[in-house]
């Protein structure tokens, strides 16, 4: 017979039951580790921990809130466990804190006067909010947790973005047994919900993103595709059209064409529109390369980087996740998203090298690489985008060049902008995202290496170094006297081959840059209140 039950810790929950039956307890709280495990729920709660003067814990408000709960235990085995302080992305888990919760993380946030870095173009301060809230639920995931509270941080918004982001998993083609319990995230002792919410909401929008551009390319056709953002983007308000190949035919888009006459699998044009604002105000033009698979056509990729560019999408995967936060947060802006769906692909049909193909705006386009396909699904919807909406700003999203990946790894997306105040605002989008842009020029020297030619009026590939801003200049010849701002997604918008932040599974796809455009949004919708928030 058990003489003191009180001191024993049982970790299985079916052991513990079976214990109470046969004892007799009325209460066996107390045979479970620090929480109820008498019921399916374990509950997990994420703290944090600043480095204080001379390298001591400093606890955050809410922390020490808890540490007086539970009379001193955290900071306790906080010491005697850890030999140097939590850095930023370091945590510890304990279990026994009190009945309420399974484990408590407590993860270190650096010191307390960490804010905008002039030359890492970040805010270190909110990024550290991010890594520190992902790295405890991963670990509280990773003991079964099912229900995750989080603390603000002194940041609600980062951690919620910074906590989901973390906690996601893409799973679909695994059998329904072997999935991963996803755990509820909750704000824990804070009145911010607002904030949280918001993060929620972006992160939710990015994993999104991060579905639709990881799901296989033989599941995520381009019709595929278009089921998907109805699905998503009518329920929030958004008028969704699918347009098919004969409509697309009726419109003359003739390089769009040429790029789908290689695959088997139909075009689809998608248009979707948000109105925040009333009818007769222009919108935000948004256009996103939607390559559902990018095996290079003619100019055939090599087969170990094949795979991957099932992600040849996720610009507009970003997209489709952008619009249904700008519901979501219901901003005023009036948005249309245009999408060119596809794929390129070799055969007996696919464009050839030296083709020349007239574009919708009537200028003529010499397809010297095969493999440069993006620019031209995305000029057709340029001219058809300006001619029928008649928009007060362009921003477009694709994987367009290789070069960009070169030069900036995945450190950040590269941004050509045609107007200072416009880059002023990206910069500042993402400085708040922690998705850092970087810009690059749009030179005119760029612009005569793709339009120097007798034969014909522009070239796919053109001449010389600089495949970015060649790219860059290339779409910029069928660009209007309008603001236009270009992401180039190559580095940041595809597979996560390093473990870059620990909100980011490495081996799967980023979803990137799409709390970037969410927050350029919001910015452009309420400049007043997003003027407040940050200054850079």
């Amino acid at each position: 017979m058990l003489m003191n039950c009180s001191k024993i810790l049982i970790k299985n929950s079916k052991l513990a039951l079976l214990l109470r039956k046969i004892v007799g307890l009325k209460n066996c709280r107390n045979l479970c580790a620090g929480a109820d495990l008498c019921s399916d729920e374990r509950k997990g709660l994420v703290l944090g921990v600043y480095i204080g003067d001379g390298g001591e814990p400093c606890l955050t408000p809410t922390a020490k809130k808890f540490n007086d709960c539970v009379n001193g235990k955290l900071l306790e085995v906080y010491k005697r466990c850890c030999a140097r302080p939590l850095q930023v992305g370091d945590g510890c888990v304990f279990n026994n804190l009190g009945q309420e919760f399974y484990a408590v993380a407590l993860v270190g946030l650096g010191s307390q006067n960490l804010c905008y870095n002039e030359l890492e173009v970040i805010d270190e301060g909110t990024e550290a909010v991010r890594q520190a809230a992902a790295v405890g639920s991963q670990s509280l995931i990773k003991r079964n947790c099912t229900r995750v509270l989080v603390e603000g941080l002194g940041h609600p918004e980062q951690a919620a973005e910074g906590s989901a982001l973390a906690l996601w998993r893409y799973q679909e083609n695994k059998q329904r047994k072997d999935w991963w319990t996803i755990p509820s995230l909750e704000l824990y002792e804070d009145p911010d919900t607002q904030s949280f919410q918001r993060g929620l909401f972006k992160a939710e929008c990015q994993n999104l993103a991060r579905r639709l551009s990881d799901t296989p390319a033989n599941q995520m056709t381009p019709l595929h595709f278009a089921q998907e953002a109805v699905n998503e983007l009518c329920p929030c308000g958004i008028k969704v059209e699918v347009h098919d190949k004969d409509w697309i035919e009726a419109r003359k888009m003739n390089a769009f064409l040429t790029v789908a006459r290689g695959s088997c699998e139909p075009p689809i044009f998608l248009e979707m529109n948000y109105c925040g604002e009333p009818r007769g105000v222009k919108p935000i033009m948004i256009v996103a390369k939607g390559v559902t698979y990018d095996s290079g056509g003619l100019c055939l990729k090599p087969k170990h980087k094949m795979s991957k560019y099932k992600g040849d999408v996720s610009g507009a995967a970003a997209v489709v996740g952008a619009m249904k936060a700008a519901a979501a947060l219901s901003l005023p802006l009036n948005i249309t998203g245009l999408i060119p769906l596809c794929e390129n692909m070799p055969s007996g049909m696919a464009m050839k090298s030296g083709d020349i193909v007239c574009a919708l705006n009537s200028k003529s386009i010499e397809i010297e690489d095969c493999d440069n396909e993006g620019r031209l699904l995305l000029v057709d919807a340029f001219v058809w985008g300006q001619n029928f909406y008649k928009p007060r700003l362009i921003i477009d999203v694709a994987t367009l060049t290789f070069g960009v990946k070169k030069g900036l790894g995945s450190g950040a997306t590269g941004v050509f902008v045609n107007s200072e105040t416009l880059w002023s605002q990206v910069r500042k989008a993402s400085v708040i995202s922690g998705d850092r842009v970087w810009r690059l020029p749009l030179w005119k020297a760029f612009t005569d290496k793709v339009t120097n030619y007798r034969s014909h009026d522009v070239n796919n590939k053109g001449y010389g170094r600089g495949s970015a801003c060649l790219g860059a200049a290339f779409l910029q010849e069928f660009i209007q006297c309008v603001d236009w701002i270009h992401f180039d997604t190559t580095g940041t918008g595809l597979v996560s081959l390093n473990k870059v932040v620990p909100y980011l599974t490495k081996g799967r796809m980023t979803g990137r840059p799409t709390r970037t455009l969410i927050q350029l949004l919001y910015q452009l919708a309420c400049p007043a209140i997003a003027n407040r928030e940050v200054s850079c």
